[in-house]
């Protein structure tokens, strides 16, 4: 494990090189990527990507750790409004507009990333597992909100529909990587809103 840093210089330092190592990471895979491509992208020596980083798989993991971070924090205002119809909806069109402002491009880089290191790293596997344990625990805690308030009945299991929602998601972004198509997620989530709309406590028009 290399030397997590204490001073501001070192931690802007080493940030300033996991962006880079995500960057060439997303660009060229994550076996594509070299340390000499990532030391110049972060303006680095050799040295100092070895003073933070014991090697190339250390690297990663730090890579999948931000990719989690920027992952969630890009949804984290739309997940403290999950707890109403209205705003699991709002998440639902946000998602699918970004897939439209990319041209059904990217996928989700959660995903991107296990399918490069995650068979082959167990420790960088983990690490990203708990970043799906972390999108999936964010829409449970919105769905049992909606239990608490009333808004879904009493029956309905919030841990089945965040996980049955996550895999709609995850399935949704697969198939519009590959289509380049975005309707693809919309459909997708439109099947995970049908399920959760069959809880609703008081159905109205959906929208």
């Amino acid at each position: 494990m290399g030397v997590q840093p204490t001073t501001r210089r070192g931690i802007a330092t080493r940030r300033r090189i996991v962006d880079a190592a995500a960057q060439v990471v997303a660009e060229k895979g994550a076996v594509g990527a070299s340390l000499d491509e990532v030391g110049e992208r972060a303006a680095a020596s050799r040295s100092q990507l070895y003073h933070y980083f014991e090697d190339k798989a250390d690297l990663l993991r730090a890579v999948a750790e931000v990719t989690n971070e920027t992952v969630l924090d890009g949804q984290r205002d739309l997940f403290a409004e999950l707890g109403s119809w209205a705003g699991l909806t709002r998440w639902a069109d946000a998602l699918v507009a970004l897939q439209e402002r990319e041209g059904g491009r990217g996928g989700c880089p959660i995903a991107n990333l296990v399918s490069q290191v995650g068979e082959r790293d167990d420790e960088i596997r983990a690490v990203l597992a708990s970043g799906f344990d972390r999108w999936e625990s964010s829409i449970h805690d919105g769905l049992a909100s909606m239990i608490a308030t009333g808004e879904l009945r009493p029956d309905a299991d919030a841990a089945w529909l965040a996980a049955s929602t996550l895999a709609s998601v995850q399935g949704g972004l697969v198939l519009t990587q590959a289509r380049r198509d975005p309707q693809a997620l919309r459909r997708a989530l439109d099947g995970a809103l049908a399920l959760i709309d069959g809880y609703r406590a008081i159905h109205q028009p959906r929208g």
